[in-house]
């Protein structure tokens, strides 16, 4: 395909405009676009799921215990999440692959070593590696959707800087709902065969415009509204968002493509995961359904645990020190213990390992800040918290997981506004969540309703 060129006596104005043209031409004659990557898969798995719930559907998985019931659920096998699956042992893996083999396969930015969030969300919608052209468009076409309406620009200038960056945040998604695709499709009687191209619509229109929203609200909250909010089209989705917050350092950028990628899912069981499935299954759409697993990501036993971290580890540095020895930071953390508290960062309702997730950032401290005073704290703390909690003997899961190390190299960065450390989280969340909206559509999954039963009739059950 032939790019035309256009030459102007405004000389800037030609060059912009020529560089969004080479990026849409770019996304066009790419192999094929995500879209058509889908609208391919897609019915052949609807006849594979067809044909499996037809020959398995009255075949029994797993047993419910009273524990489970009353334990939050915990381990029950009740859901269907095609984007990832959580192994006790070996952590998340994104359509079979490990965040290992992810950082090998995925495609990179030009000179980068860190996997780009675009090629994961690829992966996560079809279960293939995309190709670096495939990625590149994927790039293009989120800058052509991240413009912001100006009603919802409107919205987030006016917003007091005391409200939560997470609150922030949700009210942002849900007013975008009102250009929503998928509620005016629906309005419009279209066919239920029809929902996933409308949902898979507003999600990639959403994922576009997060990075805008995200640093709209931190440069509102934190810099007195200073800050660019254009869109570069040759830059791809993660170093577009750290231009907007306003950081320049190329390794901060390598760090937020590594941090998008792995915490974008894990599966269909947590709760921002599970939220945005449960209301999106009464066919909200994909604004309303994000902006309540938002909510509840905002919690502290969720998406705010990295923040806990951090408030925990400068406690800890203020009591005994930056280079305590080891038997003042045993001491610190039987304390800690003995006063009824926990050790944040450490234990998962899952893994019975040290998380991947801690793993591959601990090896990018280790490659870009293996002197910094924090990063050395928490090395130490990795080395005397779990046989403290082994012996201690009431925690299944005595090793870190990705919520105790994540604040400190943001804190290294010089981002140091630890509650706007959420928003990153639900930004990068919404890779996941989105992509196993989609298949939710697509495969036809019905509104979520569980039966619920009383202490008495528990009883009575357990009795007969």
């Amino acid at each position: 395909m032939a790019l035309v060129r256009i030459t102007s006596s405004k000389l800037p104005e030609a060059q912009k405009l020529n560089s969004v043209l080479a990026s849409y031409v770019r996304f066009l004659s790419a192999d094929s676009n995500l879209r058509q990557v889908l609208e391919a898969k897609i019915p052949k798995e609807q006849e594979r799921v067809k044909n499996f719930r037809k020959q398995h559907g009255n075949t029994k998985v797993g047993e419910t215990t009273i524990d489970m019931m009353y334990g939050g659920m915990r381990g029950i096998k009740g859901l269907v999440c095609e984007t990832s699956v959580l192994d006790a042992d070996e952590g998340i893996r994104f359509r079979g692959l490990s965040i290992p083999e992810c950082q090998k396969v995925l495609p990179k930015a030009p000179n980068g070593a860190e996997p780009l969030p675009e090629g994961l969300f690829w992966l996560l919608l079809t279960g293939e590696v995309p190709t670096q052209q495939q990625v590149q468009g994927l790039s293009a076409e989120w800058a052509e959707r991240a413009a912001l309406p100006q009603h919802v620009v409107t919205m987030l200038n006016n917003m007091p800087s005391t409200l939560h960056p997470m609150s922030q945040l949700a009210c942002a998604v849900t007013a975008l709902n009102h250009d929503s695709k998928f509620a005016k499709a629906y309005s419009d009687g279209v066919h239920k065969s029809k929902y996933w191209e409308y949902v898979y619509e507003d999600s990639m229109d959403l994922i576009a415009k997060l990075p805008v929203v995200a640093a709209t609200i931190y440069c509102n909250t934190y810099r007195g509204g200073k800050g660019s909010k254009s869109i570069d089209p040759n830059l791809d989705w993660s170093a577009n968002f750290v231009k907007m917050l306003g950081y320049d350092n190329p390794e901060f950028t390598e760090l937020m493509r590594l941090y998008l990628t792995i915490h974008s899912d894990h599966e269909g069981g947590n709760v921002s995961a599970h939220t945005v499935h449960l209301v999106g299954s009464a066919l909200s759409d994909p604004y309303l359904s994000f902006a309540a697993g938002m909510n509840g990501l905002a919690g502290p036993l969720h998406g705010l645990a990295n923040q806990e971290v951090l408030v925990w580890l400068m406690k800890l540095a203020q009591q005994v020190g930056k280079t305590p020895t080891e038997q003042e930071l045993k001491d610190f953390i039987w304390k800690t213990l003995k006063a009824g508290q926990v050790v944040p960062g450490y234990g998962h309702a899952v893994l019975r390992k040290t998380d991947p997730r801690y793993t591959c950032q601990r090896e990018f401290a280790l490659k870009h800040l293996p002197n910094d005073e924090l990063f050395q704290l928490v090395s130490k703390v990795y080395k005397v918290v779990p046989p403290i909690l082994t012996e201690l003997g009431k925690v299944q899961n005595p090793w870190p997981n990705v919520d105790a190390h994540s604040g400190v190299l943001l804190q290294y960065y010089g981002m140091k506004e630890m509650n706007y450390y959420t928003v990153l989280f639900g930004v990068s969340r919404a890779l996941g969540v989105l992509a196993s909206l989609v298949w939710d559509r697509a495969l036809g999954l019905p509104i979520e309703r569980p039966k619920s039963l009383s202490t008495d009739a528990l009883m009575k059950a357990v009795q007969k």
